[in-house]
């Protein structure tokens, strides 16, 4: 399942990911926000990073302006890897080389036609394992150390 959340700069981008998800037969969760009314992306980057923290969702889609404030929010949780996405060959190598669980996009810069083909691809890529999970491992061990 994915958790999708976006703030009001995101909300209309997200309606329409929506759509691609439910074409494609794509189970997800919807964690706000409802409408285009100003609103704060923490509120909605957090409600997303703890769903996948606490396994109600395996990957997340955050939308706010630049894809940016969504991703310093969620990578605040322990276990996330958030990177803000703008084509689909940086969708590719973060999942690839990063296993990214959510990914954020910039609903004032992109499209829903690049939005969908970001999403295909990150959806569609699989870790690659080998140098980039001792990586990750590396990463694992600084959030230990210095997530309280």
């Amino acid at each position: 399942m994915i958790a999708i959340g976006s703030d009001h700069a995101g909300y209309q981008l997200k309606e329409e990911i929506k759509k691609f998800l439910d074409e494609k037969n794509i189970e997800y969760k919807d964690y706000g926000c409802f409408s285009e009314e100003r609103t704060d992306y923490p509120v909605f980057g957090e409600k997303v990073a703890k769903a996948i923290q606490n396994n109600e969702a395996e990957k997340g889609i955050l939308i706010c302006g630049t894809g940016f404030g969504m991703t310093i929010v969620a990578n605040k949780f322990k276990g996330i890897r958030c990177c803000s996405c703008w084509n689909e060959e940086v969708a590719k190598l973060l999942k690839a080389h990063n296993d990214a669980n959510i990914i954020a996009l910039p609903g004032r810069f992109i499209n829903i036609s690049q939005a969908v083909a970001i999403l295909r691809t990150w959806l569609g890529t699989e870790f690659v394992g080998g140098r980039h999970l001792d990586r990750l491992q590396m990463i694992d061990e600084i959030e230990d150390k210095n997530m309280k």
